[in-house]
């Protein structure tokens, strides 16, 4: 599994023109689910999603977690991240696992992520043609890959 995590002011995601998720404070979260990514892949990424420290403490330092700072999460499913762009002009999406298999790994990152965080996590709609709005704060963007962990 792959993501993007942008620490945001606010984010939202709309559906034909209708706002269908919405947080402040937080971060938003670009997920991807490749060939052979299992649980586990989502487990070790929602534990280091809800325990890394890229929000400021009262010093000005990226000390505190999502879950310190009782943030929130806006989680989206984008298949694009798995682009290979190795060859010609066109990516190639051959690594992204098929809806039957992403889409409920990308939901059992979603709850394992509430969890983490003891409240819900806002989402997108799996497969739906999505407008994510965001104001990046910092901007901090970082991308994790389960594939990388080792």
């Amino acid at each position: 599994m792959r993501l993007v995590i942008q620490r945001v002011t606010s984010a939202s995601v709309s559906i034909d023109g209708n706002i269908h998720s919405s947080i402040e404070r937080g971060l938003l979260v670009l997920a991807a689910v490749e060939h052979g990514d299992t649980e586990a892949d989502a487990r070790w990424l929602s534990d280091k999603l809800t325990a890394m420290r890229i929000f400021d403490d009262d010093a000005g330092v990226m000390n505190l977690s999502v879950r310190d700072v009782a943030g929130e999460v806006l989680c989206v499913s984008q298949f694009t991240l798995t682009a290979s762009t190795r060859k010609g002009n066109r990516p190639s999406y051959i690594r992204a696992a098929a809806p039957p298999v992403s889409q409920p790994l990308y939901m059992q990152f979603c709850d394992m992520v509430s969890h983490n965080l003891g409240r819900p996590v806002a989402t997108g709609v799996f497969g739906a043609d999505m407008q994510v709005s965001l104001v990046n704060d910092g901007p901090v963007t970082i991308i994790i890959d389960s594939h990388l962990r080792e």
